[in-house]
């Protein structure tokens, strides 16, 4: 097994990548900050045993002890949340927000998926298998997970460091970020990424996601910050540079799908996402990994529904088939 990757960012303050096998992602930032009396780690990896090694290996090297550990975490999505159950010891704090925990302890939750991916035309035949490929399904916490609700503004201290809870919606519902003010390094989570653009999407007809992303961003961008320390890739120097190409990325998206639902009859999610331009390297749609498929065509639904809330999309189709048109 590889040594595990650890960056010291400042003292007491360190980077450690967790990888995450076959996933485009390639590798979850996990934070480390040491401090007495007890340590915090943000965001874990998934709950799989490369990642488990990785991290163990990190607390390792930098002599932390587990039993004097608490957790934060950003979001929901496995490779965040993944690990919690496995890492906490019994007097461990495992801060989270509520939407999202309201998610993960969904009853029924894939099931639900499951036929909302269905009204929005992803195949039938398909989707069965794409929720038992999904990381989300495969790799989160086992079992419901006894968890601290954070708000916004409230204030985490562990050694030297002061970190405030930021809400910035969008890539979740509750998507929860920290703000160290007396450095201005700003722990992003997946809400501000430097190498790749963070995945906003939804399976539902209501809701605004992208709209609250859009909100989230003004919100960051209003803030001093000096270094963004993401969840994922290299370390962020620019914020308020990096802000604006994805504000701008998410644009051209909402022109494509204008342009795409623009031509001809009324459309759904999938067919809008397979005529979406994508940054995968396959011949044409059919050939795309089935994930690619799936994150693909909630994005488009995503940026549909921020459309249909600005007046430019209407609903069609019946109750079992939703699709769309422009105005």
């Amino acid at each position: 097994m590889a040594k595990t990757v650890i960056e010291q960012i400042r003292n007491d303050l360190y980077r450690a990548e967790i990888p995450l096998p076959r996933n485009p992602l390639k590798a979850t930032n996990s934070y480390i900050i040491k401090g007495k009396p007890r340590n915090l780690v943000i965001d874990t990896g998934m709950n799989r045993e490369e990642c488990k090694t990785a991290l163990l290996g990190a607390f390792d090297e930098l002599d932390v002890d587990l039993q004097e550990t608490d957790i934060f975490v950003t979001h929901l999505h496995a490779d965040h949340v993944g690990l919690v159950e496995v890492l906490a010891s019994d007097d461990a704090i495992i801060y989270f927000n509520q939407p999202d925990a309201d998610i993960l302890n969904l009853k029924d939750l894939w099931k639900l998926v499951c036929s909302l991916a269905g009204r929005h035309g992803f195949p039938a035949e398909l989707v069965g298998q794409a929720i038992d490929s999904h990381p989300g399904q495969r790799y989160s916490p086992r079992s419901n997970v006894e968890f601290t609700m954070v708000e916004d503004g409230d204030i985490l201290r562990y050694g030297a460091y002061e970190l405030r809870c930021v809400v910035t919606p969008g890539h979740t519902g509750g998507h929860t970020c920290l703000y160290e003010p007396h450095l201005n390094y700003f722990f992003s989570g997946d809400h501000i990424l430097g190498d790749i653009t963070p995945n906003i999407s939804t399976w539902r007809d209501d809701g605004n996601p992208l709209g609250e992303y859009f909100k989230s961003l003004d919100r960051v961008y209003a803030m001093p910050v000096d270094l963004v320390l993401p969840g994922h890739r290299r370390l962020v120097r620019d914020c308020r540079g990096r802000i604006e190409e994805l504000k701008k990325h998410h644009q051209q998206r909402l022109d494509e799908v204008v342009e795409i639902l623009s031509e001809g009859s009324p459309k759904n999610a999938y067919e809008v996402a397979s005529k979406m331009t994508w940054d995968l390297v396959a011949a044409n749609w059919e050939e795309f990994p089935l994930m690619q498929k799936w994150f693909a065509t909630g994005e488009a639904l995503a940026h549909i529904r921020y459309l249909e809330v600005e007046g430019k999309v209407s609903k069609g189709g019946g109750e079992h088939q939703q699709v769309y048109l422009i105005n």
